[in-house]
C-alpha cells in the first residue's frame, strides 16, 4: 500500500484507499526524470510514461530525456560546436596556420553522430530511471481523474494507473505561424535533422533559437536571412546587449530584417518562394519558424481532475507547483514560467522535497543565469539595465566594458567582446551581469554564484583577475559608464 503523505491543504485519503504507486509522472524529459529520481530517492513508489523515442517528436513519439536531450539543448550545442570551426579555420591563418587545399564539410557525417550522442542519452536516463527502482512505462498519459492516469497507445490500447500524486511534466513544442504555404516550413526540431544542409535559409523569429540557428546554419558556409518584428533580436535581454548580437550577426554575414514579417510561402522549381509584409521575395532551400513554444497540455484531459490553464494552455501552479486539483503538480515548461531546463530541474527537486522530503521547498526565480549559443554566445544573469530601472527605488550604475579580445589582436577579426554589471547606488549590490563574447556562457556560470550570494560592485573590485583573460574584465571595471535614475525611460520598444 503507498504511504499516506500529507502536504499542507490536501484532505486524507480514506482508510483503507489503495493506489498503485505514490507517484506518477507523465513526461520524461528534464523534469519529470529528476522529480522521478528524487521522489524514489525519499522512498515513494514512483512509475513514469514516455513516448517511444525519435528524434522529431510528434503525437506519439518522444523518448527520454525530452526536448532538451533529443531536441533541443544538447544537440544544438552540438551544431553550434560544428559551425564554429568555421571561424576558427579564417582565424588560425594569423597564427601560422597553412591550410593547403579545401576545407570541406560532411553535413551527414555531423547528423550521424549528433543522433548517435542523443540515442545514447536517451539510453542514460532510462538506465538512471530504472538504477533509482522508477518503473517506466511506454505510452501517452493523460488524467482520467485527480488520482488516476490513462495510458494509451498508438494502437488505441489503453491502461490506467491510480496514485496518491500525479506529476505532469511534458514540457512545450514549436508552434507554427498561420500564413499560406505554412506547411513547407520547419521547426527546430526538423532543423536538428535535415537529410541535406541548406544553402539558402530563411528563418522568421528573433528569439534565441532563431540567433543560435542563424549562427548554425551561417557557420556551416549556408546563406541565410533572418526576420523579426522588433528592431533587434533577442526581445527581453538587455537592449545594449541586444545591439551587441546583432552587430555580431551582421559582422558574421547574416543578413537582418528587423520589422519584417513573412506573409506568404509557396513551392517553385528553385526552391522555397517567400513573401514577407514589405512586398519583398527570395527564395530559399529552407524556411524555419522559431516564433516561440506551445505548452503541451492539450492531449492531457486536464478537465479530468479540474486543472485550471491559462489563455495559452499552460498548466497553473501556486509557488510550490500544485495545480488546482490538490493532488496534481506541474514543472517546467508546461506551466510557462522560466522555460529553461536546470529550471524545471529545480522545480521538480522542489516538488519531491516538499511532498515526499517532509521539507516545504519553493523554486527560487532570483538570479538564474542563461544563454544564448550564437557564434559569439550572449549569457547573462540577474536583471538587464531596463528591468533594474523598473525595481530600482534609486539610482543605477551602469559598467560596461567593449575590448578587442588578444586572440582577435593577432586573427584581425573585427569583432569586440562587450561586458556589463549594473550595480544599485544606494546597495552597492550587483544586479546584474551579462557579456557577449566567447565563453560567456563559462563566465558568467561563475559570476551567477557571486550575485545568488548577494555580492556586491566592491566585491567584484577587490577579487583578483586572472591574467591574461577575457573574464578579469569583469573585476577591472572600476570607471563608471552611466548612472541612471528610474525617472529615465528605457528602450522598451525594440
Amino acid at each position: 500500500m503507498a504511504r499516506k503523505m500529507l502536504v499542507d491543504g490536501e484532505a486524507p485519503v480514506a482508510d483503507g484507499e489503495q493506489y498503485d504507486y505514490d507517484l506518477f509522472v507523465i513526461g520524461a524529459g528534464s523534469g519529470g526524470v529528476r522529480g522521478s529520481r528524487t521522489a524514489a530517492s525519499f522512498g515513494a513508489k514512483v512509475a513514469i510514461c514516455e513516448l517511444p523515442f525519435h528524434p522529431i517528436s510528434s503525437d506519439w513519439q518522444g523518448g527520454h530525456g525530452g526536448t532538451c536531450v533529443i531536441r533541443g539543448c544538447v544537440p544544438k550545442k552540438i551544431l553550434v560546436y560544428g559551425a564554429s570551426f568555421r571561424g576558427e579555420f579564417e582565424d588560425s591563418k594569423n597564427f601560422g596556420w597553412e591550410i593547403n587545399g579545401d576545407i570541406n564539410f560532411n553535413w551527414k557525417k555531423l547528423l550521424e553522430n549528433k543522433t548517435n550522442e542523443i540515442v545514447r542519452l536517451n539510453g542514460v536516463y532510462q538506465r538512471i530511471l530504472g538504477n533509482s527502482g522508477v518503473t517506466m512505462i511506454e505510452g501517452a498519459g493523460s488524467l482520467a481523474d485527480a488520482h488516476t492516469v490513462e495510458v494509451s497507445q498508438s494502437d488505441g490500447s489503453k491502461q490506467r494507473y491510480t496514485a496518491k500524486h500525479i506529476l505532469i511534466a511534458t514540457g512545450s513544442r514549436a508552434q507554427r505561424v498561420n500564413i499560406p504555404g505554412k506547411e513547407l516550413a520547419i521547426t527546430s526540431d526538423e532543423a536538428l535533422s535535415l537529410e541535406e544542409l541548406p544553402k539558402r535559409a530563411v528563418i522568421l523569429g528573433g528569439g534565441y533559437i532563431a540567433v543560435e540557428f542563424a549562427s548554425i546554419w551561417r557557420g556551416m558556409g549556408a546563406e541565410v536571412d533572418l526576420f523579426y518584428r522588433r528592431e533587434l533580436p533577442l526581445r527581453g535581454f538587455d537592449d545594449e546587449m541586444r545591439e551587441v548580437v546583432a552587430r555580431n550577426l551582421e559582422g558574421r554575414g547574416i543578413k537582418l530584417h528587423p520589422g519584417t514579417n513573412l506573409s506568404e510561402l509557396s513551392k517553385t522549381a528553385d526552391g522555397i518562394k517567400v513573401v514577407t509584409d514589405k512586398g519583398e521575395e527570395l527564395i530559399a532551400d529552407v524556411v524555419l519558424f522559431a516564433t516561440g513554444r506551445t505548452p503541451n497540455s492539450d492531449r492531457l484531459n486536464l478537465q479530468a481532475a479540474g486543472v485550471e490553464v491559462d489563455q495559452i494552455g499552460a498548466i497553473k501552479v501556486d509557488e510550490y507547483s500544485r495545480t488546482s486539483a490538490p493532488s496534481v503538480w506541474a514543472v517546467g515548461d508546461v506551466t510557462n514560467r522560466i522555460n529553461l531546463t536546470p529550471v524545471a530541474l529545480m522545480e521538480a527537486t522542489c516538488f519531491s522535497k516538499t511532498v515526499f522530503g517532509g521539507q516545504q521547498v519553493k523554486p527560487d526565480y532570483r538570479d538564474v543565469p542563461c544563454a544564448v549559443f550564437s557564434i559569439p554566445p550572449l549569457s547573462v544573469v540577474g536583471l538587464s539595465e531596463q528591468q533594474a530601472l523598473e525595481e530600482a527605488k534609486g539610482d543605477i550604475l551602469v559598467f560596461t566594458s567593449s575590448f578587442n579580445p588578444m586572440k582577435n589582436s593577432i586573427s584581425k577579426r573585427q569583432e569586440k567582446t562587450v561586458m556589463k554589471l549594473v550595480v544599485d547606488a544606494e546597495t552597492d549590490r550587483v544586479l546584474g551581469a551579462s557579456m557577449c563574447g566567447p565563453d560567456a556562457p563559462e563566465i558568467i556560470q561563475g559570476i551567477a554564484v557571486a550575485l545568488k550570494c548577494g555580492a556586491t560592485k566592491a566585491s567584484f573590485d577587490s577579487t583578483v583577475g586572472i591574467h591574461p583573460s577575457a573574464a578579469e574584465e569583469f573585476v577591472t571595471m572600476r570607471t563608471l559608464t552611466r548612472r541612471v535614475s528610474p525617472t529615465s525611460k528605457p528602450k522598451t520598444n525594440l
